[in-house]
């Protein structure tokens, strides 16, 4: 559990009780890059099932305010993503990696720097790990994401490929 004491923000891993909220921030997520004309998160994915799986293999984790409320949702997976074998570009490393796939926050609370902060709580949980690369992706369309991984340092790296579509892919490495 990974707490900021200014921010009253805390860091766990989601439960199945969990999932509920969880799918209510992602809902809201959906939506938000529907009015903003994107593309992305509009076929079906992501859903219930997969926070469900999310949760199971305990990629996911939640983020909750000073009164206990699920304000931000992130999966972070130790265990690779196969699409990420066949990018269009080229890694920074080819060492053991995480990733972060599926980050959403509750767009009710606007707590300004809750992406930013989740992004950082979560590269404080892999270098724990003793996991010191994060590779993630996003749509060429996802300004909001594009700018956290600009300011927290992330390099573009190319394209891979989910569901035939072409997403932005970037790598951060942990130990520099």
């Amino acid at each position: 559990m990974i707490s900021v004491p200014d921010k009253k923000l805390t860091l766990r891993k989601a439960t199945n009780t969990d999932a509920g909220p969880v799918w209510t921030l992602l809902q809201q997520a959906i939506e938000k890059r529907k009015q903003e004309g994107s593309s992305q998160w509009q076929d079906g994915y992501p859903n219930p099932a997969v926070v469900a799986r999310d949760i199971g293999k305990e990629y996911g984790y939640v983020c909750t305010d000073d009164a206990d409320h699920i304000v931000a949702y992130t999966a972070l997976i130790f265990d690779g993503e196969p699409a990420y074998e066949a990018l269009e570009g080229k890694w920074l490393t080819e060492r053991p990696y995480a990733v972060i796939h599926r980050l959403a926050v509750d767009q009710g609370k606007a707590i300004k720097g809750l992406g930013t902060w989740m992004m950082q709580a979560v590269e404080e949980i892999c270098r724990k790990q003793g996991i010191f690369s994060i590779k993630v992706d996003t749509n060429f369309d996802n300004t909001g994401m594009l700018r956290v991984f600009e300011k927290l340092g992330y390099t573009y790296c190319g394209e891979v490929y989910f569901r035939g579509a072409a997403r932005r892919a970037y790598e951060k490495r942990l130990d520099i």
